[in-house]
């Protein structure tokens, strides 16, 4: 077995654990983890290993640290991402170098999970990118039901703002984006 392989089966055994099922009883971490790998397959087949490694383990074991951990206010949300952020990049470090990861890769993978670099560097973006097309794919519709469109237009403007430029395009050539929502991501 290689040790891409090795990452990624400790990463799905992490992520086993999660006591939140989709409709069908998977863990929705890891349903999550093959959903990233599968987008990252498609926008960045020639991906380096940490950058698969990250995309796999983009959410390893979030459900360890509850959002209602921390106060239910913007201030809240950037305090609990930040540490998720912290805590995925420390965890995925240590899968890592038990599949016999170098610390160059190591550190790769811990630069694109804490987003160090984003828009800067190319691998930190490609994350960005693949768990963009992830959310508009698989968790945009759920998450838009109930919404108020302004807050769903903000919502998909941030989105589109964090994507690069051939993410954008790409994204408007592959989804249907209604109107106003498609010109976020032409902007």
């Amino acid at each position: 077995m290689t040790r891409l392989q090795t990452a990624f089966d400790a990463i799905d055994k992490a992520n086993s654990a999660d006591p939140h099922l989709d409709a069908e009883g998977r863990p929705e971490a890891l349903l999550y983890g093959q959903r990233m790998t599968a987008e990252q397959e498609t926008l960045y087949p020639d991906a380096s290993e940490p950058l698969r490694i990250a995309c796999r383990g983009q959410h390893v074991e979030r459900f360890l640290l509850p959002r209602d951990a921390y106060p239910m206010d913007r201030a809240g949300y950037l305090a609990w991402r930040t540490e998720q952020g912290r805590r995925h990049a420390a965890r995925i470090a240590g899968i890592m170098r038990e599949a016999g990861y170098d610390g160059d890769d190591i550190a790769a993978a811990e630069r694109m999970l804490t987003k160090q670099g984003i828009k800067r560097d190319p691998e930190v973006q490609a994350l960005e990118d693949v768990a963009c097309f992830t959310f508009i794919r698989w968790y945009m519709g759920p998450f838009a039901e109930g919404r108020d469109p302004e807050e769903l237009q903000r919502i998909v403007e941030k989105t589109a703002r964090k994507m690069s430029t051939m993410a954008r395009a790409r994204a408007l050539g592959e989804f249907a984006i209604p109107e106003p929502f498609a010109a976020a991501f032409r902007a």
